[in-house]
């Protein structure tokens, strides 16, 4: 039987299917969720989960004594350049392939014979650690600024929080999350506009509140704003600025958390793919907008703010006074934690699709979809325990436990480099869905991919140069060990990966009993080439 004709009957088996499920199931998958989001929903989680204020308020720490306001404003405008060029080659795969395996599935479709199965292995594998270390740091910012709320709110400004109180408020911020993502799809869905909303109205309420309620003496002019370089950290300026990238970098991530949902998406393939470049396109305008009001109205004692426990809630508490702060600041707490919750229903919906392949360790546990909820509850702890045990990381020292944000960020950008190239330098015939860059497309992947591969290296760099013991940057020894393990994993005699994982596994013929005796896998399996 041809791929064609398998396709004709994988769409035409079941009369009732949508024509998302007529897709999903030419990828070779039933359809085991229920669509629920909306288009606009499908923007919203991946927009809620960059949380513009409150992630740019998690990362001030790398922008301020990296350049100053050259580095908040021209640093974030080159980043935000970089991010949509990564973001345009994702969207072109999102739209072919809308699959919540998403990264590791394209990268199985794309990539050369001999080397799928590893590569789809090691992309799944990151795709899981960077969206667990992703959950990490949100909700480790969001403990801290709850705290800062704390401090803020308590008699001239005297509370600090310990590093266990931090810990502790960390670890019930994330079992909260989880509760709250073992709901139903519709609630979760709707939950997204609410998201959307309050993210947009608070950037712009910063916008133009932060201006009109800074005293004089603290507003800077347009040639500090745009022209003043700060140096902090002691780094050559050169890098410091480069260094700088990883705070538009956090901020602007994760946008792939569209594709994770893409089937709980109606029109997944155009929803998804549009989803990724319209966060991530107002996110940076956004965003810059934000950052360029924080210039202007920090004043130019940047040493003091850096070494506030929270660089943002100083800048507003010496604009808006104690109690206009505290206003604004639950805001914030509230997007912040808004995020929290979008990425761990994307990490538990990625980490769902990578069991239901059967590459997770427990994966017959994993993949499965709770009878009342009909969403799969056990991968959201499965993501959300680890998150936890990462936050530990506070007890080794402040650059510990800033060492997540950038192993999210590694994890994610080689899990989003490695399709986009595979596309390129793999045999394969990629067919692009209704999202399509036309002739740009080697120009834009080509770029991208040399930008993700100049900041995974960047990453690995430690905050400051000559780091003792607790300022060093632990990034390579966490995302290198566990990397190292998943691949004795693979390589393991007799049991490993490499022995039994062979990407992608149909689930169609399950529920189509009909067509087992007409069909062979691996005519499914060159469907979704064809597909792809």
């Amino acid at each position: 039987m041809s791929s064609v004709q398998v396709l004709e009957k994988t769409q035409g088996t079941a009369a009732g299917r949508t024509r998302d499920e007529e897709l999903l199931a030419a990828l070779g998958y039933k359809q085991e969720f229920k669509r629920a989001f909306t288009a606009l929903e499908t923007f919203g989680i991946s927009f809620s989960i960059i949380g513009l204020l409150p992630s740019i308020a998690s990362i001030l720490f790398y922008s301020i004594p990296n350049g100053g306001p050259s580095a908040m404003v021209w640093g974030w405008t080159v980043a935000s350049f970089f991010i949509l060029l990564v973001g345009l080659s994702m969207a072109e795969l999102a739209s072919a392939a809308p699959t919540s395996g998403g990264l590791y599935f394209w990268t199985h479709s794309l990539s050369s014979p001999q080397y799928k199965n590893l590569l789809a292995w090691i992309v799944g594998y990151s795709n899981t650690i960077g969206s667990i270390a992703a959950i990490a740091s949100i909700d480790w910012g969001c403990a801290v600024q709850i705290m800062a709320a704390a401090t803020i709110g308590s008699k001239d400004q005297t509370f600090v929080a310990t590093d266990a109180q931090l810990f502790g408020v960390f670890a019930c911020v994330i079992l909260s999350h989880a509760l709250l993502c073992c709901l139903g799809t519709k609630i979760l869905a709707r939950l997204q506009s609410v998201y959307v909303a309050l993210n947009v109205l608070l950037c712009l309420a910063v916008i133009i509140a932060l201006p009109a309620a800074t005293p004089k003496e603290l507003r800077n002019t347009p040639k500090f704003v745009f022209g003043n370089f700060t140096n902090l950290n002691g780094w050559l300026s050169g890098f410091a600025f480069i260094f700088s990238f990883l705070a538009p970098l956090w901020t602007i991530c994760s946008f792939e958390a569209s594709v994770h949902i893409s089937e709980e998406a109606s029109n997944a393939s155009v929803a998804v793919p549009w989803a990724i470049v319209g966060a991530i396109s107002i996110a940076g305008i956004l965003g810059w907008a934000i950052n360029v009001a924080l210039a202007f109205c920090m004043g130019s004692d940047l040493e003091s703010i850096v070494n506030s426990p929270q660089p943002m809630a100083t800048i507003f508490f010496n604009s808006f006074g104690q109690k206009g702060t505290l206003a604004l600041w639950a805001i914030v707490v509230i997007a912040q934690y808004m995020m929290g919750s979008s990425i761990v229903l994307s990490a538990s919906r990625q980490a769902f699709a990578f069991s239901r392949d059967g590459a997770l360790p427990g994966s017959r546990w994993l993949y499965r979809m709770n009878k009342y909820t009909q969403t799969p509850v056990n991968t959201v702890w499965f993501t959300c325990i680890p998150a936890i045990a990462l936050g530990l990381l506070v007890f080794a020292g402040p650059a510990a436990i800033n060492a997540v944000f950038s192993l999210g960020l590694t994890a994610l950008y080689v899990a989003y480099g490695t399709p986009i190239a595979a596309r390129f330098l793999g045999s394969n015939n990629f067919k692009p869905g209704p999202f399509n860059l036309g002739p740009l497309s080697p120009i834009i992947g080509t770029l991208a991919c040399l930008w993700l591969l100049f900041m995974v290296i960047v990453f690995l760099f430690p905050y400051s140069p000559n780091p003792g013991v607790t300022s060093m940057n632990y990034t390579v020894v966490v995302f290198g060990g566990v990397m190292v393990l998943s691949l004795v994993y693979f390589y393991f005699p007799r049991y490993g990966g490499k022995y039994w994982f062979k990407g992608p596994v149909t689930t169609l013929l399950d529920v189509d009993d009909e067509m087992s005796s007409n069909i062979e896998e691996k005519d499914i399996v060159d469907v979704k080439q064809d597909v792809v």
